[in-house]
């Protein structure tokens, strides 16, 4: 493919820009910072320019030259072009300093003045430029920065990659761009073997799905549908030049695709994968288009389409380059899928649809015997509306949800305005279809559609709901919808329970308020009861348990078993909102981890069949978090990362992901991809105006705080939260367990009163509510609130007994946490045993993070513990116990960094803490105080 220089991007390109290239971008940084040399290899359209010049104008700052060239195919016939591409601008600086044969067949090469081809001055040539580089390198590093090498001519190519095979030791850095189809393309080989010993080769591959998306929304297409991203990135094959160009047809497009259409394909597009389809015979190009037609062309489905000669047809496409070939036969497969796209929109529409025709009697699955009857058929026909809603069925139950939604839209396409069941009608089956594959920009675009016309109440309510569903966590956006939605419900009981339900979930991400939630969710069950909707009534008792839970309401059992009676919907036996989920949330609250764990996974086996995004999304965080209160780190990590790629990649619940991700990197992972998730989650529930999230994204950054080492952090995130749920009115601290945490930052930052207070209160509520697991972390923290007041003996029994506890309920995590304080409050000394058990017990849990701070305590000076019951001058009598503790450390010559060690506190308190000695013992500092313990001793 030859791609067009009207194609080619700006000169200027910042690195930061470079989008989807940070792995490889990182690697040639390193390759050229260390002197080496880098070559870029890909396909046409892939990026490698924009790369090459990325680098270029970051390197070229620290080069004292830059010789640069950009051939061209038009212009690879002309001998030494390249050459003086690079050298021309600098020959009158060099010629002097080569000798005369040199400079003599130099001059000529590149300004044309004398007849010179390698020929006759070959020897003379070579050396020339290579004197010229090591003559620029003399005065100091040398950048070659070469783009498109496969269209240079062939005397340059020659003499560059003679010189460049003998400038090791020289200050010569090339930095070189080739097209290569391949990873093993016989022109990368060659390339490569050209360039400095050591380049360091880097290929170039597609961008995902996500990285299409920010490069369109960068260049300006952004706002697009994720349905229509995600086509972009299949027809394109995650090619960004061939992303662009078909973000910008859209762009231009007054209509979009309709449902079953390929995107269109932009002429100039058309004109660089289509330049071979002439030397097609006619026939051919029929049989091609067919296949471009069919979802999964083989040959026998294009003889049973009335293509007879498919397969010399399909021989002859593929000697063009336009087939591939490969093991995977009977397959046809087009070499890209833009050639498939772009053969379509080429073709003149009669033929299209006579290539529709004849799939729509030759394919064997029903869903695409209808697909293709419908894009066969122009106009409304019952028959036809009716094959298409009879396959979308097939496709929901199949689990293939966005199938369904497209099946549904061809079908209102061809339903006539006064058949039974009408356009609108299916346009909303079409769009709930959309939201259950994660295609929610697509639901409210139908949603809103229909509400232009439609005046049946049940319809519009109907998308109304729509609206809101796919409002998702930024509900407040759409307020204005709900007295609209009450006023059409009238007073129909099914459907004001479809409006109350949602008003449930306003009151509880809008409002925070519980209380209101809990009542308007029991108020949407008692009228979908009245109406005899089921699903709405099961969703709504489902809602009203989750509440209870979070609250700490005594009606929680008994809500959920209501919820569980018979008879079920199975959709909503497995939604995300259902009772299974409410179930689920009760047993990792209540601490059955295992049979919590067999639910949730059960629930997810579920809606993967059906094809639920959002309830993927939402019960793959649950897996995750319960193996994280199992101490299965590494297990939790993998499982929220998916969760967090799948929630960005459909705009689903991508808060909560980010959340519960931070939870597991700063547990297993990385803490600064913790902190940065965490404060991410944080700022979206905030612009959401979602309190609920937003106490579980702030408990979330104060738990990686405290594993970066960061207390004060910690005090300042989770006073937040603390404060928030009082608000919510959640009291239950099984529901976000950050007060452990809380406890155990306070103590370090020497609040030791206020640590105390919070055990005592989330103690109070924990022992009401039976949660174990809360006790025993409150145990550990308050060992460290003893240690702090000097009663070491008590703290030790208490940490023994919360690890002992928390190992047999089974949170290995926070067992491994106990057993790392008893080794700092026993010390190096007597407890060096108890540090390799912990760094054991974090280890079995893959807690990485956890773990090296084992092995920094470890590292770290270590002064002998502090005796049980140590003797204070009674000078130090008129202190408090914490500033006795440090002032006692300090006479035995302990640094601040061992006394906050020591006492689980940081090096800032213990500063602060000397500071009010001083001033209560009238002195000065840290030597005055060894001074009253040294007169102490002389009495």
């Amino acid at each position: 493919m030859t791609v067009r220089r009207d194609f080619q991007e700006s000169a200027r390109c910042r690195s930061d820009l470079v989008i989807g290239r940070e792995e490889l971008f990182a690697g040639a940084r390193g390759q050229l910072s260390s002197g080496g040399s880098v070559l870029l290899h890909g396909p046409a359209g892939i990026g490698k320019s924009t790369v090459l010049r990325a680098l270029a104008e970051e390197y070229g700052a620290t080069a004292r030259t830059v010789l640069r060239c950009s051939a061209t195919e038009s212009e690879s016939h002309l001998p030494f072009l390249a050459l003086a591409d690079l050298l021309g601008l600098v020959l009158d600086e060099i010629s002097p300093r080569l000798p005369a044969a040199q400079r003599t067949a130099l001059e000529s090469a590149l300004t044309g003045r004398g007849e010179s081809s390698l020929q006759r001055d070959g020897l003379a040539l070579r050396l020339a430029v290579l004197s010229a580089l090591r003559a620029l390198a003399a005065d100091g590093p040398v950048l070659v920065v070469a783009d498109d090498l496969q269209w240079l001519d062939p005397a340059s190519a020659e003499l560059l990659g003679f010189a460049a095979r003998r400038l090791e030791g020289t200050p010569v850095q090339l930095l070189c761009a080739v097209r290569t189809e391949g990873q093993e393309s016989q022109e990368y080989d060659r390339q490569l073997r050209a360039c400095p010993p050591g380049t360091l080769a880097v290929r170039l591959g597609p961008l995902t799905r996500a990285q299409v998306a920010q490069l369109l929304d960068h260049r300006g297409h952004g706002g697009l549908p994720r349905s229509t991203v995600r086509e972009i990135h299949r027809t394109s094959g995650g090619n960004p030049l061939f992303a662009l160009e078909l973000g910008r047809a859209l762009a231009d497009s007054p209509t979009p695709p309709r449902p079953g259409e390929p995107l269109p394909v932009p002429t100039s597009l058309r004109a660089l994968v289509l330049s071979r389809l002439d030397m097609l015979s006619v026939e051919a190009r029929r049989t091609l288009l067919v296949a471009s037609a069919g979802a999964r062309p083989t040959p026998a489905l294009l003889h049973a389409a009335g293509r007879e000669n498919a397969e010399a047809e399909c021989a002859q496409a593929a000697e063009l380059g336009l087939l591939a070939t490969g093991p995977d036969a009977p397959a046809v497969r087009f070499a890209h899928p833009l050639i498939s796209a772009a053969l379509y929109a080429e073709a003149p529409a009669h033929e299209r649809r006579a290539a529709h025709a004849a799939l729509s009697t030759a394919a064997s699955d029903p869903i695409e015997r209808a697909r293709h009857l419908a894009l066969a058929t122009t106009g409304t026909d019952p028959e036809v509306a009716a094959r298409l809603a009879e396959a979308a069925a097939l496709a929901r139950d199949r689990g293939a949800p966005s199938v369904a939604a497209q099946l549904g839209l061809l079908a209102a396409r061809h339903t006539p305005a006064d058949g039974g069941p009408g356009p609108e009608e299916r346009r909303l089956a079409a769009a709930e279809d959309a939201i259950t594959a994660g295609e929610v920009d697509l639901a409210r675009d139908i949603a809103r559609e229909v509400l232009t016309r439609a005046s049946v109440p049940a319809h519009r309510v109907r998308a109304w709901i729509i609206v809101i569903d796919t409002a998702g966590h930024t509900m407040a956006e759409v307020d204005a919808v709900f007295p609209q939605a009450l006023a059409d419900a009238g007073d129909d009981p099914r459907l004001l329970a479809l409006v109350h339900y949602q008003l449930a979930w306003r009151a509880l991400i809008v409002e925070g308020d519980f209380t209101e939630a809990r009542q308007a969710a029991a108020h949407a069950a008692e009228l979908a009861a009245r109406g005899q909707d089921r699903r709405t009534e099961l969703l709504a008792l489902a809602f009203q348990a989750q509440t209870e839970t979070l609250m700490g309401h005594p009606e929680a059992p008994r809500t959920i078993k209501r919820a569980l009676r018979e008879p079920q919907d199975p959709r909503v036996a497995c939604h995300h909102n259902g009772a299974g989920s409410a179930r689920f949330r009760w047993l990792v609250m209540g601490d059955q981890l295992a049979e919590a764990r067999t639910t949730v996974t059960a629930l997810l086996r579920e809606v993967r069949r059906r094809g639920s995004v959002e309830s993927e999304v939402h019960f793959l965080r649950g897996l995750a978090e319960t193996e994280l209160r199992a101490g299965h780190c590494g297990r939790a990590l993998d499982l929220a990362r998916d969760s967090l790629r799948l929630a960005r990649d459909s705009g689903i619940g991508e808060t909560a992901s980010a959340m519960l991700t931070s939870l597991a990197e700063a547990s297993g992972g990385d803490v600064d991809r913790a902190l940065a998730l965490a404060r991410e989650a944080v700022l979206h529930a905030e612009e959401d105006g979602d309190q609920m999230y937003l106490s579980r994204a702030l408990g979330a950054l104060g738990y990686a705080q405290l594993v970066a080492g960061d207390p004060a952090g910690t005090v300042r995130s989770l006073r937040r939260v603390r404060s928030l749920e009082l608000g919510l009115g959640i009291t239950d601290p099984a529901r976000g367990r950050w007060q452990g945490d809380l406890a155990e930052a306070l103590v370090r930052t020497g609040e030791v009163a206020e640590a105390q207070d919070v055990i005592d209160v989330s103690r109070e509520h924990a022992l009401r509510l039976g949660r174990e697991s809360v006790l025993a972390v409150l145990d550990r923290s308050e060992a460290l609130v003893r240690a702090a007041r000097g009663d070491r003996e008590a703290a030790v029994a208490q940490l023994t007994s919360a690890q002992d506890r928390l190992g047999k309920l089974g949170y290995g995590l926070e067992e491994a946490r106990a057993a790392f304080a008893l080794a700092r409050l026993r010390g190096r000394g007597p407890g060096a045993a108890a540090f390799d058990e912990a760094a054991r017990m974090f280890r079995r849990c893959r807690a990485l993070p956890w773990l090296r701070q084992v092995e920094d305590a470890l590292a770290a000076p270590g002064p002998q513990p502090v005796p049980d019951r140590p003797e204070a001058p009674a000078a130090l009598e008129v202190l408090a116990a914490m500033e006795r503790q440090v002032a006692a450390l300090v006479m035995e010559g302990a640094t601040n960094r061992e006394i906050a060690a020591r006492l689980f506190i940081s090096v800032k308190t213990v500063e602060a803490t000397l500071t009010r000695v001083y001033r209560k013992l009238g002195i000065r500092s840290r030597v005055d105080i060894v001074r009253l313990a040294a007169a102490r001793r002389a009495r």
